[in-house]
């Protein structure tokens, strides 16, 4: 008689799966755990542990070769993941080498990414803005893309359960299109941003400067404390991995909260090949996936899959999960299934002097800057160009300047090099890109990465639009430079490709229509309705503001539906 494992889809069985265990899918992972579901975390690559695995987090420069810089080598092998500010020997093992995992650039595109426990939520930068109805209701009232199915009104609550549990340093600002968060004591800016703050309110009807508002515990809450976190020491390593839990991360929050409760499993190593589709249910009954050490096939199931891989591999596995009833993906009916991809558009930025304040300085290094919420188009169209930009910037003072500029040597010279150099002003855009049809990804027909699935074909590009948006901000970021009373202004178009921004978002947008979007009010596929996608992949636009606090808030709603479905025997 032959020994068939009858038992073997039972011990593989979960109330529910996520794929990823990123920023969203951790908060995916946490809602789903504390709602009492057993839920199975697939993340694709290594673990990573809170504290313990953050090897270089103390580290000093000369404990570290090249003084952390990357050896040239090294920067040769991967022009792409070298090109990100956040990479160098203290941050590397947390980014994705080059060679290790391939894709097709059809176009120019640099796919940041990060292959661990907590995906990006352990490099990225922290800032975090809420959508107000001017982004929600953009699409609607200025012809493209399609209208959101939601409004802020929708996401408000979700919002401030994130921000409470996250911890967001800022102010209530009282901005009309930058609606205020839950907030904790703010980071200050400093004299010169404090001078170019005044000098905007003075010159200007329609503009703000305030201090960001980041995920950094300035004044840790109970709640905060619970998830063993503490008090942000402004050091800025936090690219390393933060030992205090300073800033939020999966690894330090969401990821041990929701292992606490005993309902979750994580397993690292497992990359996702395909959902699994049930043609006679109608309905996905799990995930196939590939043991990153091993190449064993192993299948798990689920009543309801949340998909948190980050926008473009959600594509990726989206267009890979295949069957009968979708020969072109799941939930692909209508063929836009990793169409309408966007990014934001960080190609300008400039530098300033300035000639003052020189007996004024500032401590820590504070982690987060000046910011100008988008003033373009906001109320009405009343540019060439459609959507607009935020802006940030912060004022510094450099003592290496000193030692570039400064003649001399011997011990004079090198006390001088303790003095602070002149004020600079470095001043960014972040620009909102309007998603376009010809912005796709797609699977290659020919290439394959090392499990066998097919290798990401990226063909994503600036549009005359972009193009409009970066001219106004560098115009007009120099004109506010000039009323602040700086000089020496240089204006910069990087002209960097898509991608470097790390903010790629779309392809399973949301919509009201199936015919002409993927995903539902509640974040399910239309076609497929236990199946949940609420990282980047489900954004309809892009907005002008930093995206991860959208991504958290739309998890935690999705979850709250899903398991009053589940309650209701909907799903």
């Amino acid at each position: 008689m032959a020994n068939l494992n009858i038992t073997a889809q039972d011990q593989n069985t979960y109330d529910a799966i996520v794929i990823g265990s990123g920023i969203s899918g951790g908060w995916a992972a946490k809602e789903l755990c504390d709602k009492g579901l057993k839920t199975l975390v697939l993340e694709r690559g290594r673990e990573v542990k809170h504290i313990q695995d953050y090897p270089t987090t103390t580290k000093r420069p000369w404990e570290m070769p090249y003084r952390g810089r990357m050896p040239e080598s090294a920067e040769e092998a991967n022009p792409i993941v070298n090109r990100c500010y956040a990479y160098d020997q203290y941050t590397k093992h947390f980014f994705v080498e080059d060679d290790k995992h391939p894709y097709v650039q059809e176009k120019p595109f640099d796919w940041i990414r990060g292959y661990q426990t907590g995906g990006k939520s352990l490099i990225w930068a922290r800032q975090t803005q809420r959508w107000s109805d001017y982004e929600f209701e953009a699409p609607a009232r200025d012809g493209f893309a399609v209208d959101w199915p939601i409004r802020h009104k929708d996401l408000a609550p979700w919002y401030s359960h994130v921000e409470k549990f996250v911890g967001i340093s800022g102010n209530r600002d009282g901005i009309k299109n930058l609606p205020d968060s839950e907030v904790l004591p703010p980071f200050e800016l400093n004299c010169l941003e404090k001078h170019i703050q005044q000098k905007v309110k003075e010159s200007y009807d329609d503009r703000q400067v305030i201090i960001g508002r980041c995920a950094h515990l300035t004044e840790p809450q109970e709640i905060h404390l619970q998830q063993g976190r503490g008090q942000c020491q402004a050091r800025h390593y936090c690219y390393r991995g933060c030992p205090y839990g300073g800033y939020f991360s999966s690894n330090s929050s969401t990821l041990p909260w929701a292992a606490k409760t005993g309902n979750m499993t994580l397993r690292p190593h497992s990359v996702a090949h395909s959902i699994i589709y049930d043609e006679q249910d109608g309905r996905a009954t799990g995930v196939r996936v590939i043991d990153a050490e091993t190449n064993e096939s192993i299948e798990y199931f689920a009543r309801i899959i949340f998909v948190n891989a980050a926008a473009l591999n959600t594509n990726l596995l989206l267009l890979n999960s295949t069957s009968s009833r979708f020969p072109n993906g799941l939930g692909n009916d209508n063929d836009l299934l990793g169409r309408y991809v966007a990014f934001h558009n960080y190609r300008g930025s400039m530098l300033a002097s300035f000639d003052g304040f020189e007996d004024q300085y500032y401590y820590g290094r504070r982690p987060t800057t000046a910011f100008m919420p988008s003033f373009r188009n906001v109320f009405r169209q009343e540019t060439d160009f459609l959507r607009g930009y935020m802006v940030a910037f912060s004022a510094s003072r450099q003592s290496w300047q000193r030692g570039m500029l400064q003649e001399g040597f011997g011990t004079d010279w090198k006390e001088g090099l303790s003095e602070p150099g002149p004020w600079q002003v470095y001043m960014m855009m972040q620009g909102e890109t309007v998603p376009q049809y010809e912005n796709h990804v797609r699977l290659s027909d020919t290439e394959k990465d090392a499990w066998g699935i097919p290798q990401l074909v990226v063909s994503v590009d600036y549009t005359e639009n972009d193009e409009a948006v970066l001219k106004d901000f560098l115009e007009q970021g120099s004109e506010i430079l000039e009323k602040s009373g700086c000089t020496d202004i240089r204006t910069m178009d990087s002209g960097q490709a898509p991608g470097l921004d790390i903010h790629e978002m779309g392809g399973v947008r949301m919509g009201h229509d199936p015919k002409t979007s993927l995903l539902n009010k509640w974040n399910q596929l239309h076609v497929c309705k236990n199946v949940f996608v609420t990282d980047g992949a489900c954004m309809t636009s892009v907005g002008n503001q930093n995206p991860s606090l959208t991504f958290m808030a739309l998890t935690v709603r999705a979850v709250d539906h899903a398991t009053k479905e589940i309650n209701r025997q909907n799903l």
